[in-house]
């Protein structure tokens, strides 16, 4: 990572002219510069087709609308959930993949929405009007109960004066709280599984070349929505250019980058490097080790645990790299000296000094605190120490039934009014909860409770009392009803007084901790959330005053638009070629796992173009939640499907690094061959204009 350290503060002040950094949200789009670099811009009706094209889905990912019946392209490992939802050991989706016959054959997706952004509108004066006058703590909680009635007014608005369906409207802070706007987004909560290859060739390589390049990955989904019954019209769609975009061709990325801390302070990377990151690291990579020795003992203990494992090792992977990263000295030198700089500025103007007051010296303190409660906030509000799927949902249930039941504005800001329906839809979904997978988890987390926390803690006595962490977890697995969607929804509806009343195991748990684990994150809040959060908006006005509007805000799981170009790398001072071919992945298959090729894709090889363009790379700047991102040329036709980067590009979450960021996407060619030629889908080659 150190040879990046070089150009590292030169990066942190580029405009978009310099290099093919920033995540810009749609109204702040960097026209000039992109007619510098380009010799054209995007118009206000190209980027107003690309957002309504976009879509965000509530799991965490991006698609995007491919024709006017809704039909949305996103990527294989997006819609894991719902294969695992209808899997079982006679027909495991996961392995065997999906096609459905006719619409009629679609399946439904519980736990899942889409969400497209309609429109934005800036209350930073609101709230800030809020504030003035309040300490931290205070700010704190007006902040959070004012952003919660501005979303209820904006969606009593909406219903007011908008035909078009379901609504959401949601909060968005930009600049760590520089500025502040409500989203509204029409959503979708009738959503269908329509396509999904088989994980052999979705995800071939497997874990080693996760984060890798070369890939051939065929990382593809399709769903489609439904209003009342039926697909829904969605005019504004992406047409597929199935000869996609030359070396060297200019290509923007839609979607919704889910976190980046590239504006954080020094004080706020080393606590991530110090603290956070190496107990995350270590405690995942236990866990990791518990998952392969459970998949290890039959074929059906594997097809259990392969979700969630598979998630582990990349988040795993993610945090590996992070943490490599903020360990390279240069690198926190160069953070270092980019906010010497500004806060030289801000000292230079007096003005702005006085307004900007301590800023920098509050985020330091609220560090120094955080470490002295991250580890309890983190083990047990933060769940590190209270594990698995079950646990989750009486967690949901005991909290959801009490803050429902308070105003909106004083609730917990993951059950305002706004985010109930997807709390309910996820908590209600049908996903399997494998007993063995959930007893293993729920014991790992109560011996690192112990661990961590000390045998002797309080905490710790109440939820083992004088019981081992296998036993306990194994008498409250067994013992619970909540593996059952119709009792978890008997709970949900019965509300506060019903869960009161419960003698569930899992409820009896939940509930005994809660009052413990409020505590810790109002303490948290009060201490470390609140003074960072003030100082983070002073530091904010004050590069907004500085530097102006050319920096782009961190990514927020927010509609973004990224500029690039289709672009390979030189790695070890060897070229590495941006395109990679059909044939070339016949020629890596072995057989065996990770690298077998699924029976349709051999039986097909014949019928097949081995130049067939497969995956290629770009030089757009994403991270984790742009994973289903379309990418379009400069006609605003899909060229691509973003599914994942280079390993470089995971120290995006900090920086970028314009010699060796990649990120990484699926070909429509192969888009093209595998429908008409693998898999035969003739309705849907027709739909995606493959074939009249």
């Amino acid at each position: 990572m150190k040879r990046i350290a070089a150009t590292c503060l030169m990066l942190l002040l580029a405009s978009a002219a310099m290099a093919d950094e920033g995540m810009w949200t749609f109204d702040h789009v960097p026209a000039e510069a992109l007619r510098r670099k380009y010799g054209a811009a995007p118009t206000d009706a190209w980027l107003r087709h690309l957002q309504l094209s976009t879509v965000r889905l509530a799991n965490g990912c991006t698609g995007s609308f491919v024709s006017p019946d809704g039909l949305v392209l996103t990527n294989h490992h997006c819609v894991q959930d719902v294969l695992d939802q209808y899997a079982s050991p006679q027909h495991d989706l996961l392995a065997d993949g999906f096609l459905a016959g006719t619409r009629a054959d679609e399946l439904p997706c519980k736990g899942i929405e889409v969400e497209v952004l309609v429109a934005m509108k800036d209350v930073t004066a609101k709230v800030s009007a809020a504030l003035r006058g309040l300490d931290d703590r205070h700010a704190n909680e007006a902040r959070k109960r004012t952003l919660s009635e501005l979303e209820m007014q904006a969606e009593a608005a909406s219903r007011r004066d908008s035909t078009t369906g379901e609504l959401l409207c949601e909060a968005v802070t930009l600049y760590q709280g520089g500025q502040y706007l409500i989203y509204e987004y029409k959503r979708y909560s009738d959503v269908r599984l329509v396509f999904a290859p088989e994980y052999a060739i979705s995800d071939f390589g497997g874990d080693p070349d996760n984060f890798q390049y070369p890939r051939w990955c065929f990382d593809l989904g399709l769903l489609r929505v439904y209003e009342n019954g039926k697909p829904a019209h969605t005019p504004d769609f992406l047409r597929i250019d199935y000869a996609g975009a030359r070396d060297g061709e200019p290509v923007f990325v839609s979607g919704h980058p889910g976190t980046t801390e590239r504006l954080l302070t020094v004080d706020q990377l080393r606590m991530q490097r110090d603290v956070a990151l190496p107990r995350r690291v270590t405690l995942d990579s236990e866990l990791r080790g518990r998952y392969l020795q459970y998949g290890n003992q039959d074929p059906e203990s594997d097809r259990q645990v392969q979700e969630s494992l598979l998630n582990l090792e990349n988040s795993l992977k993610v945090r590996r790299v992070e943490l490599t990263s903020l360990v390279d000295d240069a690198l926190i030198a160069s953070k270092a000296q980019a906010e010497r700089e500004l806060r030289a500025r801000v000292a230079a103007d007096p003005k702005l000094a006085a307004g900007t007051g301590d800023a920098w010296g509050e985020v330091s303190r609220a560090q120094a605190r955080a470490r002295e409660l991250d580890l309890r906030h983190d083990m047990i509000e933060g769940s590190r120490g209270l594990r698995g799927s079950l646990y989750g949902w009486a967690r949901t249930i005991v909290r959801g039934t009490v803050e429902r039941a308070k105003p909106n504005g004083s609730r917990l800001r993951e059950f305002s009014e706004s985010r109930m329906p997807f709390v309910a839809q996820r908590l209600l979904a049908p996903d399997p909860a494998y007993p063995g997978v959930e007893q293993l988890e729920l014991a790992f987390g109560f011996e690192r409770l112990r661990e961590y926390l000390g045998p002797d803690d309080p905490f710790v006595h109440d939820v083992l009392g004088g019981d081992t962490a296998d036993s306990l977890a194994a008498r409250l697995v067994r013992s619970t009803r909540l593996g059952d969607a119709a009792f978890r929804k008997q709970l949900w509806d019965g509300g506060a007084a019903a869960v009161a009343a419960s003698t569930d195991p899992m409820i009896v748990l939940a509930r005994g901790v809660d009052s413990t684990a409020r505590q810790i994150r109002k303490q948290w809040e009060d201490e470390v959330e609140a003074p960072t959060t003030r100082g983070a908006e002073g530091i904010a006005q004050a590069r907004f005053k500085v530097y102006g509007t050319h920096l782009y805000p961190d990514a927020t799981f927010t509609l973004r638009l990224n500029d690039g170009r289709v672009q390979g790398w030189t790695e070890a001072g060897k070229p590495v070629a941006p395109f990679t071919t059909l044939g070339q992945a016949y020629a890596r298959a072995t057989g065996a796992d990770p690298l077998a090729l699924p029976p349709s894709w051999l039986a097909a090889r014949a019928a097949l173009d081995p130049a067939t363009p497969f995956d290629f790379s770009t030089s757009n700047d994403i991270v984790g939640g742009n994973s289903g991102s379309p990418v379009v040329n400069a006609r605003g036709d899909l060229v691509g499907l973003m599914f994942d980067g280079n390993i470089e590009s995971i120290a995006g979450s900090y920086w970028f690094d314009p010699r060796y960021n990649r990120a990484i996407a699926v070909h429509p060619a192969i888009m093209k061959a595998a429908f008409t030629s693998i898999y035969k889908a003739d309705a849907l080659a027709r739909e995606l204009g493959m074939v009249k």
